[in-house]
């Protein structure tokens, strides 16, 4: 394959890898966030949905008191935040969308169990906790779709991007470098002093 189709191929994956990267990450952030500042709120579904996965002899009071009040009300909205974070600066991009795998299919199977339930007790998903006021919220049918979208688009980064699974932008590698090296002659950055 000539050097100029390999390297346009590349600049393709990239530019799919960058996008999707993108989507993800301002989705997990808003979502995160708005569930950080709305600290407490819980998704009502999640807590039945729970009680039906897991046998009942596991789900002792302390577990439950676990599940609701710590990792589902701080552990969850803190990890979709970094991931959201995480993805826009690109630092190790695979990796961070192989992570974002699990969680968004946690998400899919809670929203197909309940929308297999057929009941309206709980009318919306509650993905995005304050954030909600503002913008409207998701029926379990629109969020059991984005949750699908960004399970695609997370298998898309893992499977295409280009670098490396532990890669990170030349910036950071940059930014960690500091200045060694750069009072030498041979280097781009080195300035001479009067």
């Amino acid at each position: 394959m000539p050097v100029k189709t390999e390297q346009s191929h590349q600049r393709v994956r990239a530019t799919i890898s960058l996008v999707a990267g993108i989507l993800i990450g301002v989705t997990f952030l808003i979502s995160g966030s708005g569930k950080v500042f709305a600290f407490g709120e819980l998704p009502g579904q999640t807590m039945l949905f729970i009680g039906y996965i897991l046998p009942e002899a596991w789900l002792s009071p302390g577990l439950a008191d676990f599940l609701e009040n710590t990792f589902l009300s701080i552990i969850i909205p803190w990890a979709e935040l970094c991931l959201g974070i995480f993805l826009l600066l690109r630092i190790w991009p695979r990796f961070f969308a192989a992570v974002t795998l699990p969680l968004t299919a946690a998400f899919m199977a809670n929203n197909a169990w309940y929308i297999s339930l057929g009941e309206n007790e709980f009318v919306s998903c509650e993905c995005f906790g304050i954030w909600e006021k503002w913008f409207g919220t998701l029926t379990h049918v629109q969020s059991l779709s984005l949750d699908i979208i960004l399970f695609a688009l997370a298998l898309t980064i893992v499977l295409i991007h280009p670098a490396e699974f532990f890669s990170s932008p030349q910036w950071l590698a940059k930014l960690g470098q500091g200045t060694k090296g750069k009072d030498k002659p041979g280097d781009p950055h080195y300035v001479k002093a009067d």
